[in-house]
Order: C-alpha cells, then sequence, then structure tokens
C-alpha cells in the first residue's frame, strides 16, 4: 500500500491539487503495478510566511510575483 506525502506552499486550487493528486496516484499504479485503489496521496501545506528557503520567507521570496488576492492573506 503505497502512500506519498507532498508538502507545498498553500495557493494551489482545490481543482489543481486534485488533478496532481490523479497523477500521483496513477504513476504509482503504472509503475508499481498496484490497483489504485490501495495508494493513499496526501497534501501537507504551508502558508507562505511559514515556510522559507534560502533564508528568506516564500511570502518574501515571490512578494512580486504573488497574486494580489493571495497577498493579501499572507501579509
Amino acid at each position: 500500500m503505497p502512500e506519498v506525502h507532498v508538502f507545498m506552499a498553500e495557493g494551489r486550487t482545490d481543482d489543481q491539487k486534485r488533478r496532481m493528486m490523479s497523477a500521483v496516484t496513477q504513476a504509482l499504479v503504472d509503475h508499481l503495478d498496484c490497483p489504485a485503489d490501495v495508494v493513499t496521496v496526501q497534501i501537507i501545506e504551508a502558508k507562505w510566511t511559514e515556510k522559507m528557503k534560502g533564508g528568506k520567507t516564500f511570502a518574501e521570496r515571490y512578494a512580486d510575483e504573488t497574486p494580489q488576492s493571495y497577498q493579501a492573506r499572507i501579509t
């Protein structure tokens, strides 16, 4: 029973997450020869202010690229 945990910063839509989890499930089915109903995929999300790379939070790193609707939630 394979289980995959995906760590990422929040901000993706439910549809994007669903499509990613479906693709990961299908990859395991294809490469491990297991049925889809035994595959578990879990997303662990972190706020942009709680995830850091290179000494800067994601909020700091991507402030100029962040959509305005999301920017209001992280400041």
